[in-house]
């Protein structure tokens, strides 16, 4: 018995895993907010948010982006994805010249590094802008602190980067309402937390 092309039409794989978004929203956001209560002069720079940073916010995410992958989500594959190996860049950076065998990056080589990974988020916040109110904030937050953050370390402002630290506590916490928005209403089978969902165009 042979099966053709239009035998194949009509069969459909039916997904049933559950929504991996969440647990990507929530590394990111619980590890923006950590290292941005540093940013914003609140503790130092320490062991718990380069921890945050490998587990939660880079292997944690990595994981989410391919199993959006497999969910043929490309926006959550390459926003997760890319997020995850981020925070590992960033902790490389932290602690690769601790070695003393590579040099650490100067102020213009970070602010090259910040200005990337913000229009690299300026794109993707277009791409929200046909998804949800809530991932809107998230990446338009996002943006924003990327470069603030760049525009401190190219001043070598300290006042500016105390305002990014800040920024970021938001942004991270607006990650933070967007993944534990979906799980509850999930759980609950209805609209426990906006997330301002976009009306299709007939």
């Amino acid at each position: 018995m042979t099966i053709n092309a239009q035998d194949n039409a009509a069969f459909a794989i039916n997904d049933t895993t559950a929504n991996p978004a969440p647990l990507g929203l929530l590394g990111f956001g619980m590890t923006t907010v950590l290292l941005n209560l540093h940013n914003a002069g609140l503790f130092p720079l320490d062991a718990m948010i380069l921890s945050m940073g490998i587990f939660y916010g880079g292997l944690g995410q990595i994981i989410v982006g391919i199993m959006e992958w497999k969910k043929n989500n490309t926006f959550g594959a390459t926003a997760f994805t890319s997020y995850g190996l981020f925070w590992l860049t960033l902790v490389a950076l932290i602690i690769l010249p601790k070695t003393g065998y590579i040099q650490a990056p100067d102020d213009f080589a970070m602010t090259s590094y910040l200005v990337m990974w913000g229009i690299f988020t300026g794109v993707l916040f277009i791409g929200t802008l046909k998804l949800n109110r809530a991932l809107q904030v998230v990446f338009s937050s996002l943006t924003i602190l990327f470069f603030l953050l760049a525009a401190a370390d190219a001043t070598g402002n300290h006042t500016l980067k105390i305002i990014a630290g800040y920024e970021g506590i938001f942004c991270g916490f607006s990650a933070i309402y967007a993944g534990l928005a979906q799980v509850l209403n999930e759980v609950y089978g209805r609209t426990v937390a906006p997330l301002g969902l976009l009306r299709q165009q007939g």
